[in-house]
């Protein structure tokens, strides 16, 4: 939460500004002194500004609102270093939403794990036509989620975040499964 910091000094002090003929006034210097306290603030935060924008930097009650002022697929209940990756990769995953990639990067930065998609298109070349289509004749997506501790959330989470990041057209189904012991275990 932003506030007032004891003791916090102003980067321009109101005093050293006044006419010359206020500069041994001991009331006019005492009374914008306490001016100077207000103030001090609110002009920190405009000297510091453009580390508000930036989530590696900025606040983490400021990240959380940036994180809606974005776009940015969080929940408010993700760790800070991962809420501070989604908001910094928002403005990329708005460019590559609907596609297999996207889709893949938004879940990962959201529950941490790389994601199984399967879909049912697909691209085939032939020299000759009437050949026959690649891919399924029925659209479908599927995204498997393995984690270390599914919980029953978790599913809705994928399904909302799916719902969002996939393709407009595609009908979709999503599963949350538990990792296996050589899926928990990074490899060296």
């Amino acid at each position: 939460m932003r506030g007032s910091v004891d003791g916090l000094g102003s980067s321009s002090p109101i005093g050293m500004m006044l006419p010359a003929v206020f500069a041994d006034d001991d009331l006019a210097q005492r009374f914008v002194a306490g001016l100077d306290e207000v103030m001090a603030p609110i002009l920190n935060v405009l000297d510091c500004l453009p580390s508000y924008f930036d989530p590696a930097l900025a606040p983490v009650d400021f990240t959380n609102w940036l994180a809606g002022w974005v776009g940015a697929e969080t929940d408010g209940t993700e760790p800070e270093p991962r809420l501070r990756a989604a908001v910094a990769a928002a403005a990329y995953l708005h460019r590559v939403r609907g596609t297999r990639k996207g889709l893949s990067e938004a879940i990962r930065l959201a529950f941490g794990v790389e994601p199984e998609i399967s879909e049912s298109g697909g691209s085939a070349w032939s020299a000759r036509p009437l050949g026959p289509f690649p891919g399924d004749p029925r659209p479908h997506l599927r995204v498997t989620l393995r984690l270390p501790d599914p919980r029953p959330v978790d599913e809705h989470r994928l399904d909302t975040l799916v719902a969002a990041a996939r393709p407009a057209h595609m009908p979709y189904t999503v599963e949350v499964t538990a990792a296996t012991a050589a899926e928990r275990t990074p490899e060296r």
